[in-house]
């Protein structure tokens, strides 16, 4: 099933699909949810484009396993594109208006889908970048959020080995920072698979700083000339392989049939490389700023579009 919108927003794709696709389902369990949301991710950062150079089996996948929207849209920087996911609102309406500055700050009266949901017997957590306020009641416990796992500034100066927070407390980490975000995830998931859950996952790659894993850098750098692309290319790839561990919870705990999965990036990418033919790049209007993926998957009710 690929639908093709003229201006699918952000929020709405969150909020309204799963408020749409739970309300008929009284029999069963509540669906899960899970977010997958990317940092600075473009258009054609995705193996399903004309580029064959990168890999990225797992969001291919998803994609042809439920719906891709043609004519997705998001904001051309990225904390707008996270207020708006989060609550299904214009982000100008909750006071979202830049990244800095305390502009990237989403009033705390603003309503999100995690508290909806909680509020509603749901389990929800945030696992990774947050960027919409750092300061409760704006941090992600004050907005819904049960369980946060990550860093609510715009941007972090080292990947590995690194200092993030658990629910307001200091945490210093061993490994890959997409890695363990993805494995705090997964323990979510592992502990919440008898109720319903809201598993949000914002990852900060490829944002910079340019830092990856040298079996991902390797292997693109043998390829490319540029440092800079290798190691971009080898975030994505990453950011893919950190996808597939989540879906294969999923899959080991039984719960893909009742698990709602959606894919965004959150806004064109952040530096000069394929993205499809479409004009600019992060920080424009154009809809090389603007337009990125949206995929979403729900087995129970969305049939896999296996042609696209």
């Amino acid at each position: 099933m690929k639908l093709s919108r003229r201006h699918f927003l952000a929020g709405a794709s969150a909020v309204t699909a799963a408020a749409t696709f739970s309300s008929d389902i009284e029999a069963q369990r509540k669906p899960n949810v899970v977010i997958i949301l990317t940092d600075d991710q473009g258009w054609g950062d995705v193996d399903i484009r004309e580029t064959v150079l990168m890999q990225t089996p797992n969001l291919r996948a998803l994609a042809m396993g439920g719906c891709q929207f043609e004519r997705f849209y998001v904001s051309p920087v990225c904390a707008p594109t996270r207020a708006s996911l989060l609550t299904g609102r214009y982000h100008l309406r909750t006071g979202v208006n830049g990244v800095t500055h305390r502009k990237e700050t989403m009033r705390a009266e603003e309503v999100t889908i995690a508290e909806i949901l909680r509020d509603n017997g749901y389990a929800t957590g945030c696992f990774g970048k947050w960027h919409n306020g750092a300061h409760y009641p704006n941090h992600p416990n004050g907005q819904g959020f049960d369980e946060f796992f990550g860093f609510c500034a715009g941007h972090w100066n080292n990947y590995f080995d690194t200092t993030v927070e658990h629910n307001g407390t200091p945490l210093k980490t061993k490994g890959y920072i997409n890695d363990v975000f993805t494995e705090k995830a997964i323990e979510f998931i592992t502990e919440n698979r008898s109720r319903p859950f809201l598993c949000y996952v914002p990852y900060n790659t490829p944002h910079s700083p340019f830092q990856v894993p040298d079996e991902y850098f390797d292997k693109y750098r043998a390829v490319l000339d540029s440092d800079e692309l290798a190691c971009v290319y080898g975030m994505i790839e990453n950011i893919d392989d950190n996808l597939g561990r989540i879906l294969g919870a999923l899959d080991e705990h039984g719960l893909t049939e009742d698990t709602i999965v959606m894919f965004l990036g959150d806004n064109g990418p952040n530096t000069e490389r394929f993205n499809g033919g479409l004009r600019a790049r992060k920080g424009s209007t154009y809809d090389g700023g603007t337009r990125n993926n949206f995929f979403i998957r729900y087995p129970r009710k969305i049939p896999p579009d296996r042609g696209s």
